[in-house]
């Protein structure tokens, strides 16, 4: 097998616990109207077909500012904007539903291709859309009366979820209607939170103009609390247009209840499969909590934690341990999972009679062995055998002996070992031993 070939073989195979997450859930994709007109516009279709594909309820929420400022342009009128938001006067309106409606058309048949030789051939996806949105006006803002400028009073989420079961992707265009059956021109990433939120989406996506948040030292920030990312708003530094207008709606979506949002980069070719099945992902995500979780482990686990550790049982990093004692002794596991996926393992066996205990089988896949995911663990294991009372905690290892070291630990002799894992010690092996005080 060349080396395309395993890497392929490798891609799909780490894929799959995403795509085993994932179906069933729902995720709201908000982009721009350059992203609807622009180079990425059909790659975007051949991903959004894919996930559909793949079981995932999909609602797109397109947006229409470029086309809606060219109409204008068009008919000699002037775009006028507040604080970021367009004044929406009887003219503007009538520009907004020409722009809208044909943005939404060509979003459509971008979303209908099935020629052969392209990822749409043989497929055939039905959109959808309604009168999902009822809205009010904005009113007047300092002093300035925003007219046909609206924001989301409320989504009807049942009509919407009606059709996701129905295995429609759903495309909603940003205008809403008073109960005077007046139209307004609502901004495309309000729609898409108010969406996320009354569908309790398991994902928020926005297609913006960056790689997602930045840090000072230029470096993509992969991951931010909602707390984060609020810091980052009111300092403003490194924002682009699109971050200031779509981290404000990231940030309040995680907060009432939407599981994740992700500000992903609309020239990436492929981000949202690139974002969603691969371990390290390519853009921000913002979510109320720390994304990796910490806790102990369930017998559900145990399949995942062959997964996790199969590759270092077979280069010797770890001993080989079958499926049967994972199951027998999975209570003493801690696991540490990113985005409901596991992606680190650690175990504490105690030696009560020598009120010691031994850290074993700690092990982080590749992609996130920078994330400080194995000091964690480390000091989720201390913890737990400080509770058990237990005044040493020792490791056997073949490959990481300076890790530990400069966490406490000091080497000591096989001789030195509680006596029934003395008896155990495998001199082939030769590991070295560790031990640090509790």
């Amino acid at each position: 097998m060349d080396d395309a070939t395993a890497q392929f073989v490798a891609w799909v195979r780490g894929a799959a616990p995403y795509i085993h997450a994932f179906r069933g859930r729902t995720f709201v994709v908000g982009f721009g109207g350059e992203v609807a007109a622009g180079k990425r516009a059909q790659s975007l279709a051949y991903d959004c077909n894919l996930l559909a594909a793949l079981g995932i309820r999909l609602v797109l929420v397109h947006g229409a500012r470029p086309q809606i400022d060219a109409e204008q342009a068009r008919r000699g009128l002037e775009p006028r904007f507040h604080h970021g938001l367009r004044v929406t006067d009887p003219e503007a309106l009538e520009c907004v539903k020409s722009a809208m409606a044909v943005t939404r058309f060509e979003v459509e048949a971008l979303l209908s291709q099935g020629l052969p030789n392209t990822p749409m051939a043989g497929s055939y996806i039905r959109v959808t859309g309604g009168n999902f949105i009822t809205a009010r006006p904005v009113g007047v803002v300092d002093g300035v009366d925003y007219q046909y400028t609206g924001a989301v009073r409320k989504i009807i989420a049942e009509e919407i979820n009606a059709d996701l079961d129905q295995q429609n992707v759903v495309l909603i265009t940003p205008l809403g209607v008073s109960p005077a059956g007046e139209i307004f021109n609502l901004a495309m990433e309000e729609v898409a939170e108010a969406v996320a939120v009354a569908l309790k989406a398991e994902k928020l996506i926005y297609l913006c103009d960056a790689p997602g948040l930045l840090g000072e030292d230029g470096q993509l920030v992969e991951s931010v609390t909602a707390d984060e990312a609020q810091s980052k708003l009111e300092t403003g530094e490194g924002l682009t247009e699109d971050l200031h207008l779509f981290l404000p709606c990231a940030i309040r979506a995680v907060r009432k209840g939407v599981a994740r949002c992700h500000l992903i980069d609309h020239d990436l070719d492929g981000g949202l499969l690139l974002e969603f099945f691969t371990h390290a992902g390519v853009g921000t995500v913002v979510s109320r909590d720390p994304l990796f979780r910490l806790r102990e482990a369930t017998v559900e686990d145990v399949a995942a934690l062959v997964a996790l550790i199969s590759p270092m049982e077979a280069d010797g990093t770890l001993v080989r341990r079958g499926r049967e004692l994972l199951e027998q002794e999975i209570e003493r596991f801690t696991v540490v999972e990113h985005d409901g996926v596991l992606v680190g393992c650690a175990a504490l066996y105690p030696f009560s009679e020598d009120n010691a205990a031994e850290l074993a089988c700690l092990a982080v896949t590749p992609e996130y062995r920078r994330a400080g995911l194995g000091d964690q663990l480390l000091k989720r294991i201390e913890r737990r055998a400080r509770v058990q009372r237990l005044e040493r905690l020792f490791v056997l290892t073949t490959r990481t002996a300076h890790w530990f070291r400069e966490r406490g630990f000091s080497e000591i002799g096989p001789e030195a070992l509680p006596r029934q894992k003395r008896e155990l010690y495998n001199f082939q092996r030769r590991s070295k031993v560790f031990v640090k005080p509790l």
